[in-house]
């Protein structure tokens, strides 16, 4: 079954929900289906006219019957003609959160997002989610339980194009170099909770630690800055580096040289970062948002409530504190990677679900 796959904006933005939609794209050409990327100009999710005519145009263009994703960031585009055309297309949504649970809305806009949600996700053939978590907030939200399905995002492995041994011995890790090497990695936003990690290592400050972030600085500039006024108002500037987006070597490189992986998101609809460190083997501070809990078993990491800057310090201090703990931690996320599907197996479950859905 050929197919459209329309996206917000480009295709090869560096974030985990354009990697899964690129992961899906290439997978079902490579597997000789047809799939025709329509990457639909504008700021997304707040959408201005241009953009919803180009989303009306975009449908408007498919034949009677033809199947289509709509990745869900692009959602509201959709808001004036998905009524008018879903009813002689197969479309298909690919729900990777929510966007009434991000981080920094108003309670108005919050009501606003969950009410176009439950608008227009039952106009849908169905609904592909990243994890039971965002599948159960569909189902919530009013659309039946058959027309949803879960498809988890892959992880790399060593015949990948990262070219990383996974995973790293722990035992390397844990070599007596000091300072123990911290990793974020996530685009700076609100919901991603870097602030907060920041507050709660401020308090850590006898502890010989270093943190790079990495991910995008210019998604959110207002938060970026904010971030980098933390760091500054804290005096950590020479223990956090801001790496910004970095190419798939050099971030394969960050986690296997990492002691480990920190992010006390707000939200999360899967958590593919979460899934990567638990690939390579690191073990994970993080909060019990969303479908964290999930991701990572309490065999692999110590999770606290999200928004709870004491928690995550106490955390962070357990787990840098104790190379016992940490060693406990990295086998029960080596452990824990055993389940996690490859991207070949991934997007052939994507595949399944999406064929079923669509007809």
């Amino acid at each position: 079954m050929g197919l459209a796959f329309l996206v917000p904006g480009a295709l090869d933005q560096v974030t985990g929900g354009y990697l899964f939609d690129r992961q899906v794209v290439e997978g079902l050409r490579a597997a000789g289906r047809a799939v025709t990327v329509v990457e639909l100009a504008g700021r997304y999710p707040d959408v201005d006219g241009p953009a919803c005519a180009a989303a009306a145009q975009a449908l408007g263009r498919l034949p009677d019957g033809g199947a289509a994703v709509i990745d869900g960031l692009a959602l509201p585009a959709f808001a004036d003609c998905l009524a008018r055309e879903a009813p002689r297309l197969r479309l298909i949504g690919f729900i990777h959160h929510p966007l009434s649970l991000e981080t920094g809305l108003s309670a108005v806009e919050e009501r606003r997002y969950a009410a176009l949600e439950a608008r227009l996700w039952p106009l849908l053939r169905g609904v592909l989610c990243p994890s039971a978590h965002t599948a159960r907030a569909v189902i919530a939200s009013g659309v039946a339980p058959a027309r949803v399905a879960v498809a988890m995002p892959g992880t790399r492995k060593p015949t990948d194009a990262w070219n990383d041994p996974l995973p790293r011995c722990p035992s390397a890790r844990d070599s007596g170099i000091r300072p123990l090497r911290l990793l974020a990695v996530a685009s700076v936003t609100p919901r991603k909770g870097h602030r907060l990690l920041i507050e709660a290592l401020a308090g850590l400050r006898d502890l010989d630690w270093q943190l790079e972030c990495v991910g995008s600085l210019e998604r959110d500039p207002a938060c970026a800055q904010s971030l980098r006024a933390a760091i500054d108002g804290c005096a950590l500037s020479a223990r956090v580096i801001l790496s910004g987006e970095r190419s798939p070597d050099d971030l394969g490189r960050a986690y296997r040289e990492a002691d480990l992986f920190v992010l006390p998101s707000y939200h999360e609809g899967y958590g593919m970062a979460y899934a990567e460190a638990l690939a390579h083997g690191l073990p994970v501070v993080a909060t019990r948002a969303g479908a964290i809990p999930d991701t990572v078993p309490s065999s692999a990491g110590l999770l606290v409530a999200p928004g709870d800057a004491a928690a995550l310090r106490e955390a962070l201090r357990r787990v840098l504190s104790d190379a016992g703990l940490r060693a406990d931690l990295a086998a029960g996320a080596r452990h824990a990677a055993r389940r996690l599907p490859d991207w070949p197996a991934a997007v052939r479950s994507w595949a399944d679900q999406f064929d079923r859905l669509a007809a």
